[in-house]
């Protein structure tokens, strides 16, 4: 699969994120949210952070996947899912 960057603007908390992509005239709809997981509410705060994202993201709407964790600040981490139909388009044939 080809990548391009796109840039997104910034905004504070949740992103629902819909891109209309037209390739050889077929045009495909992706579906994208951005969500920030905030450190104060892991079940073990002392543990490590990857431990407290996996817990968070085992919680999470099935219907989506991670697509890319961003960097951690000192408060959340942003992590960006792709909906499980938007996924399923994007793999190859």
């Amino acid at each position: 699969m080809s990548h391009i960057a796109i840039p997104i603007p910034t905004f504070p908390g949740k992103q629902d994120i819909e891109i209309q992509v037209i390739i050889n005239n077929e045009v495909k709809s992706l579906h994208y949210k951005v969500e920030l997981f905030y450190w104060d509410e892991c079940e073990n705060p002392q543990g490590h952070r990857a431990d407290c994202i996996s817990d968070m993201l085992s919680h999470h709407d099935p219907n989506w996947t991670v697509y890319f964790i961003g960097a951690p600040t000192d408060k959340f981490v942003p992590i960006t899912f792709v909906s499980k139909e938007s996924k399923k388009w994007m793999q190859v044939h």
